[in-house]
Formats: structure tokens, sequence, C-alpha cells
């Protein structure tokens, strides 16, 4: 029989709570730490004084693809691809460190993250099952979250090509005219 190793399970704490802190569903502290279920639900509701959401996580690569999400989901895969290159991390604690930026860069911007961490989780589970992947714009060549059939050499991405109302209403900080 194996012995649980105090550092281990410490460490596997510390990431639950920092990822109950940046507001992550259940099923994702279940997924990346090997602590219990019961310890997870004592531990979440004693880090954020009340029970974890109920219900399935989001599971649909739509969301990624309308045109202000996929901006928010494009810069946090970058994000998470330059960790991925420069650092050695476990895979969990680059999701972790690249939201951390993401939220950082948002609040520079004075913008409304619309990601969550369970969704950006969600995001890169998408990317490395193949299912959602970077693919650069043909006029800005950066690099944005589509579909892997996506015809790259023509590829343009909604910053260069917003669409027509995009901006134009009162929650995306348009003009009003009185």
């Amino acid at each position: 029989m194996r012995t649980k190793s105090i550092l281990t399970e410490a460490k596997q704490i510390e990431r639950a709570v920092t990822l109950i802190n940046l507001g992550a569903r259940l099923q994702v502290l279940e997924s990346e730490t090997d602590l219990s279920y019961e310890r997870l639900l004592r531990l979440y509701k004693e880090v954020s004084g009340k029970s974890p959401s109920k219900g399935q996580l989001p599971f649909s690569t739509d969301w990624f693809m309308s045109w202000q999400p996929n901006i928010h989901a494009s810069l946090f895969m970058n994000i998470h691809e330059y960790l991925n290159k420069v650092a050695e991390m476990d895979e969990i604690d680059t999701v972790i460190k690249a939201y951390q930026l993401y939220q950082e860069q948002t609040q520079a911007q004075s913008l409304e993250p619309l990601l969550s961490v369970t969704r950006a989780w969600r995001l890169v589970k998408f990317v490395d099952n193949g299912m959602l992947t970077l693919t650069k714009c043909s006029k800005c060549n950066g690099h944005y979250v589509t579909h892997p059939h996506e015809v790259a050499k023509h590829y343009v991405c909604g910053l260069c090509n917003p669409p027509a109302r995009a901006g134009k209403g009162k929650a995306a900080g348009g003009l009003q005219m009185h």
C-alpha cells in the first residue's frame, strides 16, 4: 500500500482552493485533483461560503464561435499556448496561470471577462481533443479559436471583420443617442 504524501496532499488542496477562488465548478476540481468528492465539497463550502453550483458543465464548442466569446477565448488560448511553450508546469497550473493573466488583461482594458475558469478549462480540453484549434488570421496574423475544418488560408478573424451590429448595443458600451 502506498502512503499518501502530506506535501502532495497540501499541493492538491492549494490547487483546489485556487480553482475555487477563481470560480471553478466542482467537476473541474474532481477532474484535476486526487481529493475525494466529500473533501472537495467541504473545502468548496469552507472557501466560498456556499454550496457549489449543480448541473452539467458547458459542453458546446459553439459558444466559443460567436463574436465576443471568440475574442476572449482566443486571448486566453494564446496566453495558454505561450505558457505551455515557456514554462514547465502541470497542465492545470498552466490553465490557472493563463486564466489569471487573462483576467488581468480584461481588467486592464476595463472589460468584463466573458470566460469563466470552467469554460477556459473546457476550452483547453476541446483544443487538446481536436474539437477546436487556433487558426491564423490572413489579415492581422493573430491566432483565433476556430473549428478544425476552417479554411486557414482565407480565415479572417472577428476583429478584422466584426459583425455589423458589433459594439452597437448598450451592453457593449456603444454610444446612446438621446
